[in-house]
């Protein structure tokens, strides 16, 4: 490709909208343009990186047996409502009329469409396993979209669908995957993580996310450096505390706390640690009746350590919880308490509530909380001795750096990530719910054992780019670049010799089926330069009058800091051989 022939759409400054880096660079480097909110066109120059993610997951797909076809964009809504998803998805999912009337929704998934595919094509055991992928716009009509392709409305996905007989061979088939989906994101070039993930409401333990690790990842990825755990923050779980709970040795103490509604505050104005402080919140579950009207609801008081966070993905597995919660009402706190948040404790109460103790709290002896009346905290609190001992102990709160890893391999760290892939095993969940069986040896109908796969191939780049960039631009990593080599030479309507050497190294770069492309429109080199290094392009090849009449040309990678010289002889093997870095 010669640049006279490309789009090259480079901009000095970002739009006002953009925030983070990737959306910016994307932007300025001419790869997008953005059309309305959350939708973007992909220009010729941020094309070329799409199509170079989707042939890598097409071929991995292809060799893990996968088999490609093409989902509807426009699907139904009947699909959809036999699943019950129409209804209970929520304003994320796109819903339109055609002109008759009938309803219909913009795929955000499809798990639907191609249980219905499966239900009139497989009939027998002899048939699976199956596979099926596509790689096929989505919609998710997103409330605030924002970053550019991070959480864009329209976007591309790779989602697969895998279809066998049973539990056994749809984990085999869940394999498989996983270990596509590393081969895929090893040949991309970026550092990424493979973290257990929480399942949901399907249960069990097959999910996990890959995540490209990056300072502004919006996921929190929880890791051992000493052995190989690692999950996302909904799964990780906090190890009860191995020492026994301290002696019952301080009075219990009703303190006054003057305007002090939090554990931080309360801590620092008895100067005592954050963690001898008892956070208190209130949460309540509903019992409804088939029209959704509430008939009767339950109250919860769930105490973690003052420093602690609640993890609402573990809080939502407790028995009494699954069918949802939230969190208690003003009217429902006074009820059951007397008193106005900020000040609540699980002594005095005036109605009864379901009490759960994070298992750090379980063990905590001396602790503070609140006393149930305005300005007021108690200190030394003790379980056994002040109050019984809590009938629900559970691991109800996020991990913090330093918490001992579930693994028993060393600690936890911390660090950011951005999701670009998921491995569900989905089991009997859409077959059940659309009547999609096939018929076992002795000829009775079962259900298919299904799971999910799905990569973010427009996520992927903006992805790559929150990790690889500088003041400069982008930085590509090979497989995915644009181009994989740009041939820049100085003055090249000037100078016979270098348009002749120019000329040469593109067609032999060309020649060798390297992804290569000539700058010849003739600017300045400091503006030729700054456009690749924005784009990111991560080799360049530089030739100059000057440097052929010593036969040499300069290379510098993209990570460089200062070009080298080499001789005009040698370039194209110099090239190559950093090419297979």
């Amino acid at each position: 490709m010669k640049a006279s022939q490309f789009l090259i759409s480079t901009l000095k400054e970002a739009p006002a909208d953009a925030e983070i880096a990737s959306h910016q660079l994307m932007t300025r480097a001419g790869l997008i343009k953005k059309l309305g909110a959350g939708i973007y066109n992909y220009m010729p120059m941020g094309l070329r990186v799409v199509r170079k993610v989707e042939a890598i997951v097409r071929e991995e797909m292809n060799r893990a047996g996968a088999i490609e076809m093409t989902m509807p964009v426009v699907q139904p809504a009947e699909l959809w409502q036999e699943t019950g998803r129409f209804d209970k998805m929520g304003p994320e999912l796109l819903r339109i009329k055609d002109r008759h009337g009938r309803d219909y929704v913009i795929q955000p998934t499809s798990e639907e469409v191609v249980t219905d595919v499966v239900r009139q094509e497989l009939r027998s055991y002899k048939q699976l396993p199956k596979n099926f992928y596509q790689i096929q716009t989505k919609f998710r009509d997103e409330r605030r979209p924002r970053f550019g392709l991070m959480r864009g409305r329209e976007f591309t996905m790779k989602d697969a669908y895998s279809f066998d007989r049973d539990m056994v061979s749809a984990k085999a088939s869940y394999q498989v995957m996983a270990a596509a989906y590393r081969r895929i994101f090893d040949r991309f070039g970026l550092t990424y993580r493979a973290v257990a993930a929480d399942s949901g409401a399907i249960g069990g333990d097959l999910s996990e996310e890959f995540q490209v690790i990056a300072a502004t990842g919006e996921d929190a990825i929880v890791y051992c450096p000493t052995s190989n755990y690692a999950a996302n923050m909904e799964k990780a779980e906090a190890l009860a505390p191995s020492q026994p709970r301290g002696a019952a040795d301080q009075a219990l103490t009703k303190t006054a706390t003057p305007g002090k509604s939090t554990c931080e505050d309360v801590a620092a104005l008895l100067s005592v640690p954050l963690a001898t402080t008892v956070k208190s919140l209130v949460l309540a579950t509903d019992t409804l009746n088939e029209q959704g009207e509430i008939l009767k609801s339950q109250v919860w008081l769930l105490l973690l350590r003052g420093d602690h966070d609640m993890n609402e993905v573990k809080v939502g597995k407790l028995p009494g919880m699954e069918g949802g919660f939230r969190f208690a009402t003003l009217g429902e706190i006074e009820d059951h308490f007397g008193c106005k948040p900020g000040y609540l404790g699980p002594l005095n109460l005036k109605k009864p509530v379901h009490l759960v103790a994070d298992r750090e709290v379980a063990v905590m002896a001396n602790w503070i909380c609140g006393a149930n009346e305005v300005d007021f905290h108690i200190t030394g609190v003790n379980w056994g001795r002040d109050l019984p001992e809590p009938a629900l102990v559970a691991d109800i709160r996020n991990v913090v750096a330093g918490d001992a890893s579930p693994d028993g391999q060393g600690e936890l760290a911390i660090e950011r990530g951005i999701e670009v892939g998921h491995v569900f095993y989905l089991g009997t969940k859409y077959s059940q719910a659309m009547n999609a069986t096939f018929l076992d040896e002795n000829g009775k109908p079962q259900f298919l054992e299904m799971g999910c796969y799905g990569i973010g191939i427009t996520r992927l780049p903006a992805a790559a780019i929150e990790q690889n960039h500088d003041e400069r631009g982008i930085i590509w990593p090979d497989a995915i670049a644009p181009f994989t080599v740009v041939v820049c030479p100085i003055g090249m309507d000037r100078s016979e010799a270098v348009k002749a050497e120019a000329e040469r190294i593109y067609a032999a770069l060309l020649a060798d089926g390297v992804d290569v492309i000539l700058d010849d429109r003739g600017e300045r080199p400091g503006a030729m330069f700054a456009d690749w290094e924005l784009i990111g392009v991560p080799h360049r090849i530089t030739i100059g009058d000057k440097g052929l009449k010593d036969g040499q040309v300069e290379y510098q990678h993209r990570r460089d800091s200062a070009a080298s010289k080499v001789s005009t002889a040698e370039v194209l093997a110099h090239v190559k051989a950093r090419l297979a870095v």
